[in-house]
């Protein structure tokens, strides 16, 4: 086994005295717990008694919300591609204020813990049940997977690893999934979405720091923006000669956030305009993962301000998760690293981070890297904690008292760790990680985007055309993603996402008609 000795003790040491900070602040998050607060035992446990204020609320939602993958993922896809990736940033913005103003006032005049529980009431229990089952589909897969998957990749190539290398006998990629996972896994197990949502807000601003950084230092060498514009422009891209890259085109179009049909990024403009608000609602509207710090709120104010917050900090991600990606592009070819580059475009963090940082920052951005993989799973072990302890357990067992659920929360929180460790792998399959993200997104969220849209806008909307909706787009969206992962059809997965919409839309509104029923009394409370 042999590894890379550009990371010094002092870079371990940082990384070490991290990695104890942050289990040591979950732990203790875990402690300060008292029965008796607002909410019980089980309410401070799953949704932090009711205390988050909308500082915390904006950056807890932010910090779910970016991890190692964008960090990762943005800068491979940047490189490839140019800044066009960074569209998935801004229309965040839109959909956050969605929240802000629909969803979130709804969701705290509930009084609910799930969104499947908010669903039930609003329609019925077939809707809330296909809801949690996707829920803790979307927690242990689409957040903790790839965050683990991403954040043992970098660490991997930090250490200089070649792929297949062992530690003690092990693989190296499984062992750093599993160490991560495990981390995880105990300080969100004894803490609860107190010690989620502290520890996802000392992690941001670690891993903003480092992003900052690579940022800065690369922007400064590569000579300002008029330098990066005019050597994108006059030089071949660097993956050109690469022969499984699919690069084949000039980078002068790097800079270009709106691209037209036919661009190799696959994100034309009006696909980007029909098919983010697909995903994103889903995803910061109706995701439990995201929500559940909303849900978590000291009052409506909170509730809504801390959406708008975390909109305003999703502008920055642009700056310093994309622009690195096209940056080092420009670097490359100006031959600043010797002659050296990524040898692929998901190494393009990792080589950032080992070519620009000196001796204590690299520890500092590799401790940041590990932060953002620790709060996704974090948070996505809590949402799944919650949703079997209320959606699964509560709901059949009306008499489980608070120690109950946290006892069933707490073992949920270890079987989550452990089908994500197990999960993690499958993300090898897509070309990058964020278009394999993105397109898992985009096959699960147009009837639940439907749904919810049609539920709070559309008071005739009725609970059995909602359920049949949820089936039937479920169905849909597994045939496109059968398509997709066999190579049968592929398409625009964007354009195909809103398509999908439209179909559960068409579905939603027909049955309506055809099995049409009374609103629920609880529901007339609700919109």
């Amino acid at each position: 086994m042999r590894m890379n000795t550009s990371v010094s003790h002092l870079d371990w040491a940082i990384i070490a005295v991290y990695l104890l900070a942050v289990v040591g602040l979950g732990v203790a998050a875990g402690f300060l717990r008292r029965k008796g607060e607002r909410g019980g035992e089980g309410g401070h446990y799953f949704l932090a008694g009711n205390t988050l204020a909308w500082p915390v609320i904006g950056l807890a939602m932010f910090a779910a919300n970016i991890s190692t993958v964008h960090l990762v993922s943005l800068a491979e896809a940047a490189y490839k591609y140019g800044l066009v990736f960074g569209n998935f940033e801004w229309m965040a913005g839109f959909t956050l204020i969605l929240l802000s103003l629909f969803f979130a006032p709804l969701y705290l005049r509930s009084r609910v813990a799930t969104l499947p529980d908010f669903l039930e009431r609003r329609f019925n229990r077939g809707c809330r049940d296909v809801l949690s089952v996707v829920s803790l589909f979307s927690a242990i897969v689409i957040h903790m997977g790839v965050a683990l998957y991403t954040a043992a990749w970098v660490l991997r190539g930090i250490l200089g690893l070649a792929p297949g290398a062992t530690i003690l006998g092990v693989d190296a990629l499984m062992l750093f999934i599993v160490v991560l996972g495990l981390l995880t896994g105990i300080y969100t197990m004894l803490g609860g979405l107190l010690a989620v949502v502290w520890t996802e807000s000392v992690q941001t601003v670690l891993l903003l720091i480092g992003a900052v950084v690579i940022t800065v230092v690369g922007y400064i060498k590569v000579g300002g923006w008029n330098e990066l514009a005019r050597t994108l422009v006059s030089n071949p891209h660097p993956l050109a000669a690469v022969a499984d890259s699919k690069v084949t085109w000039g980078t002068g179009n790097f800079l270009n956030m709106a691209r037209g049909a036919g661009d190799p990024s696959g994100l034309a403009w009006y696909s980007i305009l029909l098919g983010y608000p697909v995903l994103g609602i889903w995803y910061w509207c109706c995701d439990q993962t995201i929500v559940q710090r909303v849900l978590a709120a000291k009052d409506e104010r909170h509730a809504r301000l801390g959406p708008l917050f975390c909109a305003f900090l999703k502008i920055w991600p642009v700056f310093f998760f994309v622009l690195p990606g096209v940056i080092c592009v420009a670097l490359v070819q100006r031959n600043a690293f010797g002659g050296a580059a990524p040898q692929t475009a998901a190494d393009t963090y990792t080589f950032l981070i080992t070519h620009l940082l000196p001796v204590g920052l690299k520890g500092l951005v590799i401790a940041a890297m590990l932060a953002a993989a620790m709060q996704t799973c974090s948070a996505a072990l809590n949402s799944t904690a919650t949703l079997v302890a209320y959606d699964l357990f509560k709901r059949h067992n009306p008499g489980f008292n608070d120690h109950q659920l946290v006892f069933i929360g707490k073992v949920t929180t270890v079987a989550g760790t452990i089908l994500a460790i197990v999960a993690s792998p499958l993300f090898g399959h897509y070309t990058t990680i964020f278009e394999g993200i993105n397109k898992l997104i985009s096959y699960v969220a147009p009837p639940i985007t439907a749904v919810f849209l049609l539920g709070v806008f559309w008071k005739r909307a009725s609970g059995q055309s909602a359920f049949i909706t949820l089936i039937a787009g479920m169905a849909l969206g597994f045939v496109a993603f059968y398509l997709d992962w066999n190579n049968l059809y592929r398409g625009d997965f964007m354009l195909n996402a809103f398509l999908l919409l439209v179909a559960c839309l068409a579905i939603m509104v027909a049955t309506t008609f055809l099995f049409p029923e009374t609103l629920k009394p609880e529901a007339k409370m609700l919109i």
